[in-house]
């Protein structure tokens, strides 16, 4: 049914009813004109003699007997259906279009803040198995418990990946270290930067590993060092070989794969502080993955000198990693940042590579040129390292197969919608079965971002109040209840152990037994 407000040629307003749309469209052509402005049907006066011959021909006289015919009922229905949405759709469409512009701003205020409330803001997943190092984080650790609240206004993965990265740079100062320039066993050369202002002498100490091309003054760098010092805890910036400021003294850099740099580090930086000083590790992106493979390859060795371990924003599966950073456009766009990076690197270093490379199979002008991590990596990084190809120095690096050989108490800071790592790699049911890792995923946060409240602020932000938390637990320590916990996830790890070496073989299992036997005997004498 239409409804159609018409004026009269003399008159005032005549409210007129049209009962179907063929009414309004048959052969009396009552409707003349169309409204353009205001979509009002208008009638045109008729005069009387018109009226009256119509009345008295047949022809022109409606038949009103056919309508209840059941056909024509049948068509009148439908027709009145469809003038009954095209109604509804009309009116829907002149309410909004003059709806007052505050109206509409205040109802997309108010669907933006239901969707902000129910998809954003959400309490981080803890993926850990049932036992003591689970049960201890959420007694110790209150920000595990508490919903994350991303700031309201920057919630987007590369939004909050980005901002991060400008704020903090903008507003965190530089950071006056005490430089120490380690030389390795090879030849290389590191440079270890020591943040010990306002500690005391038996003060805990953290060793840091800044990303892919990352050093001690990057800015998420400097937010975990900051908060670090204000809880009373001295810090270590271990820069990889070629950045920092150091020049290189032998043409090999560094992969995420490799742990051998990470080996000497650790095992200076146990000897440099003094005995009862406890000593943590905190790895960021490829930095945690280089963390991650010395814990699980070198297990028994990090459990004597690392008390805890953190890794934030990890790229758990480097194959899927990689994938997901060339994505178009944004995050090809961050691909190509970090690409450019690494060139850059590799151009400050370029003399010791021009000859060393002259009459190799690496073609060091074409790398320069590279446009994606995965360029350089096949072209350089994998072939430096002695890698057949980059899928197996990816595969050598990836961390989710590994988690079952890791010792130290791991805790792992991940965002479900990383750019540099999808939800589906991050290893959520291996962590699960594992004693000694766990990983908390909040649903937002980007690559290396978290930022929180309406505006962030550098000073307190949900990956430095977390990392303070967690090590001010575990390395200070005044009750002793951390390292009971650990003392409880090794019993765990070491049953376990045994179990997967019973049933996958029987012969090293009979010899384990032997061996710790006869250990036992030489304790005892």
């Amino acid at each position: 049914m239409l409804c159609a407000l018409v004026r009269g040629p003399t008159t005032g307003h005549k409210l007129v009813l049209c009962r179907s749309v063929a009414e309004l469209l048959g052969p009396v052509h009552d409707v003349r004109c169309l409204s353009a402005g205001r979509g009002v049907y208008q009638r045109q006066p008729r005069s009387q003699s018109q009226s009256q011959s119509q009345l008295q021909n047949p022809a022109h006289r409606p038949d009103l007997l056919s309508l209840s015919r059941p056909a024509v009922s049948s068509k009148l229905s439908v027709r009145s259906l469809h003038s009954e949405n095209d109604a509804m759709f009309y009116s829907m469409y002149a309410y909004l279009s003059n709806l007052p512009r505050l109206h509409v701003l205040g109802m997309a205020v108010v669907a933006y803040v239901v969707y902000y409330l129910i998809q954003v803001v959400k309490r981080p997943i803890i993926a850990c198995s049932d036992g003591p190092f689970k049960q201890y984080l959420i007694r110790k650790v209150p920000t595990l418990e508490n919903k994350y609240w991303p700031t309201f206004w920057c919630v987007e993965s590369r939004a909050q990946t980005v901002l991060a990265s400008l704020l903090r740079s903008k507003s965190l100062p530089r950071v006056n270290y005490r430089r120490e320039i380690l030389s390795l066993k090879d030849g290389g050369e590191v440079a270890l930067d020591w943040m010990e202002e306002g500690c005391d002498s038996s003060a805990p100490c953290i060793l840091i590993l800044p990303g892919l091309t990352g050093e001690s003054q990057a800015e998420y760098i400097k937010c975990l060092v900051f908060a670090a010092q204000q809880a009373g805890m001295r810090v270590v910036v271990f820069n990889n070989r070629g950045l920092g400021g150091i020049e290189l003294k032998t043409p090999r850099l560094y992969c995420a794969a490799n742990c051998e740099d990470l080996c000497e580090v650790v095992q200076h930086v146990r000897r440099t502080l003094p005995e009862k000083c406890k000593l943590g590790a905190t790895g960021i992106s490829m930095g945690g993955l280089i963390l991650g493979n010395y814990l699980a390859r070198k297990s028994d060795e990090a459990r004597s000198f690392l008390s805890a371990a953190k890794i934030i924003s990890v790229p758990w599966d480097v194959h899927k990693g990689s994938a997901s950073i060339e994505k178009p456009v944004i995050n090809s766009l961050l691909g190509r940042h970090l690409a450019g990076s690494l060139c850059r690197t590799l151009r400050n270093h370029l003399d010791i590579y021009r000859d060393i490379y002259q009459d190799s199979d690496i073609d060091i002008q074409r790398i320069l040129r590279c446009k994606t991590i995965k360029e350089f990596d096949e072209l350089f990084t994998a072939k430096q390292f002695g890698y057949a190809h980059v899928n197996d120095y990816y595969s050598d690096a990836t961390l989710h197969n590994k988690l079952d050989h890791i010792s130290v108490p791991l805790l792992c800071l991940s965002a479900a919608d990383d750019p540099f790592q999808p939800l589906d790699a991050i290893p959520i049911k291996a962590a699960n079965q594992c004693t000694h890792v766990a990983i908390v995923i909040t649903a937002r946060g980007g690559h290396i971002g978290f930022l929180e409240g309406w505006w962030p602020s550098t000073k307190d932000q949900y990956m430095g109040r977390l990392f303070t938390e967690y090590f001010t637990k575990a390395l200070f320590d005044e009750d002793g209840e951390f390292q009971h916990t650990a003392n409880k996830m090794h019993e765990r790890f070491l049953a376990k152990q045994t179990v997967a070496l019973a049933s996958s073989s029987p012969v090293l299992f009979a010899k384990k037994i032997d061996a710790d036997q006869l250990d036992h005997k030489v304790k005892l004498m």
